[in-house]
């Protein structure tokens, strides 16, 4: 029987991405923003307030509850919650290389 060391085997999925453009470390702030930090170092604040404040909000309006917003968690390189909304990584980590805060907007 083959073994598996246990390092492994109790990774994390989100440390088995490791692109430039991967996430690799999500923390939610006040005000509806994450802290987000990508694996070449690239880091700033993702503003979710104007999109999920707004009428339009879609399927973002389901983050107004604070628990949910602050599930936030990095699934395979990417800013994800558990009811399964997601944030692109690619647009994240283009906008934060331009600004240090990027704002999303419904």
């Amino acid at each position: 029987m083959r073994t598996q060391s246990a390092a492994v085997a109790d990774r994390p999925a989100s440390l088995i991405c490791n692109h430039p453009d991967d996430v690799a470390e999500v923390r939610p702030e006040s005000g509806h923003r994450l802290f987000v930090r990508f694996f070449d170092g690239t880091s700033g604040i993702v503003d979710l307030s104007a999109l999920i404040d707004s009428p339009r909000a879609g399927v973002f309006e389901a983050l107004r509850d604070e628990t949910l917003f602050a599930s936030v968690s990095v699934v395979l390189g990417a800013v994800t919650w558990p009811n399964g909304l997601d944030l692109a990584p690619d647009a994240m980590h283009d906008a934060l290389s331009r600004s240090a805060v990027w704002k999303l907007s419904a």
